[in-house]
């Protein structure tokens, strides 16, 4: 049983309420509905399942464990109960909003990959990664409020890879301590960086040089996929993205602030500073 196993699945879920309150897609989610809520915040807990798995149950279990999500997710589009918490709420919301399988399954393959593919050589490489870990929570997000259809999925791309590799640049150091580089090498190697770099307390010149970088290219995502996004949605759907965007800003402005020291401490914003950009996000479309 899972229940059985060290990496306690029910454990999991009992604790998702406190992972929540520290996350900023629930926060953006609190001033909905209660059903568009309890939709956002399903998807919210297959994604943090699936994302703890592949981090934080022994090695050695979660090749099996996602092997029983992938399971489960076969019984969601089956009709048949799923056996895990979180998919049985996840069920519910899956045939309510009519969500296909293909976005879920990318997402358990990215953690699969995680397993057994630590570094990434190139940008390029590392967007492709954010297709399969970062873009599918957007098209799920858009079926939940009913805009699948609107031709917007371009948009919710860039918006997702950006706010993915905010997170990557905000995490260098437990992402290392982790075995896991999501820095492009090219990139180190051309700021003359080496893994050394990547395990201290204060984060060199150099190195800081390279977060700069993949902040910007950040940015440049999010200033080209936000306002065509937004401006295709109305409604309660637009105020959530709203949110989203304003955390990747806030967090853009961060790391900035902190002169991109990301190892000393990982700046995150401050739920005021968070509240004033999802504000000016809705008067500017997204900018």
């Amino acid at each position: 049983m899972i229940t059985d196993s060290p990496w306690n699945v029910e454990k999991h879920d009992r604790s998702l309420a406190r992972l929540a309150a520290r996350e900023n897609f629930p926060v953006a989610a609190r001033l909905l509905p209660r059903r568009l809520r309890a939709d956002l915040l399903a998807v919210y807990g297959f994604a943090r399942l699936v994302d703890d798995i592949g981090d934080e149950a022994p090695e050695a279990q979660r090749g099996k464990l996602l092997e029983l999500v992938d399971d489960d997710l076969d019984r969601v589009y089956a009709g048949v109960p799923p056996e895990l918490p979180q998919l049985r709420r996840l069920a519910r919301t899956v045939h309510a909003r009519s969500i296909p399988d293909g976005p879920f399954r990318r997402l358990v393959h990215a953690n699969r990959q995680d397993q057994t593919v630590h570094r990434y050589g190139t940008w390029d490489e590392l967007v492709a990664y954010c297709r399969l870990s970062a873009d599918p929570v957007g098209r799920i997000v858009l079926h939940v409020f009913g805009a699948a259809d609107r031709g917007l999925e371009e948009a919710s791309d860039r918006v997702c890879t950006a706010l993915q590799v905010i997170e990557h640049c905000q995490d260098v150091g437990e992402d290392f301590r982790r075995g896991r580089v999501y820095l492009p090498a090219e990139d180190l190697r051309r700021f003359g960086c080496t893994d050394g770099d990547l395990g201290r307390t204060r984060t060199p010149t150099r190195l800081r040089g390279v977060v700069a970088l993949e902040a910007a290219r950040a940015r440049d995502l999010l200033d080209r996929g936000a306002p065509p996004l937004m401006a295709g949605l109305t409604g309660w759907a637009r105020i959530a993205v709203a949110g989203y965007a304003a955390g990747g800003r806030a967090a853009l402005a961060g790391l900035e602030r902190g002169r991109y020291d990301v190892l000393a401490r990982a700046p995150r914003p401050g739920r005021a500073a968070l509240l004033a950009g999802w504000a000016r996000a809705l008067e500017r479309g997204g900018r």
